[in-house]
């Protein structure tokens, strides 16, 4: 049997969810789907000039799963601009640190449920220290 999945601390859900191409109609478009935890990984790594290691801290996750996410992420996204295809932001397995409901928890079903008291005072003591 399987180990399930590790839940992956981002600090913010992306904004915008769909990037594609301009001039070519949506209801004939393929697409490729980044994860949350990738989106947060290219984030950390890309835009924010993090290591590894700070950005798996912050996401909770060993430096390895924090390096295969990131790779995935990258190949991604250099799939949807090379090919020319819609670029889908969604799912995952993640927690989102600072949103409004800090015992919002997100899946990959897209739907949401409610992490438990020691989630949410797991939370908190990552807050006070950051």
């Amino acid at each position: 049997m399987a180990r399930p999945p590790k839940w992956r601390k981002v600090d913010q859900e992306p904004v915008v969810t769909y990037f594609k191409p301009r001039g070519i109609p949506l209801r004939g478009l393929d697409e490729v789907v980044l994860t949350v935890e990738g989106f947060e990984a290219l984030r950390m790594s890309d835009m924010e000039g993090m290591d590894q290691d700070a950005a798996a801290v912050r996401m909770g996750i060993s430096r390895q799963t924090f390096g295969r996410i990131l790779a995935t992420a990258r190949k991604t996204l250099s799939t949807a601009i090379v090919k020319g295809i819609g670029l889908r932001i969604e799912g995952g397995n993640y927690i989102c640190n600072r949103s409004a409901r800090p015992d919002k928890v997100a899946s990959s079903s897209g739907s949401e449920s409610f992490s438990s008291k020691a989630d949410q005072s797991l939370d908190s003591d990552q807050d006070n220290r950051l």
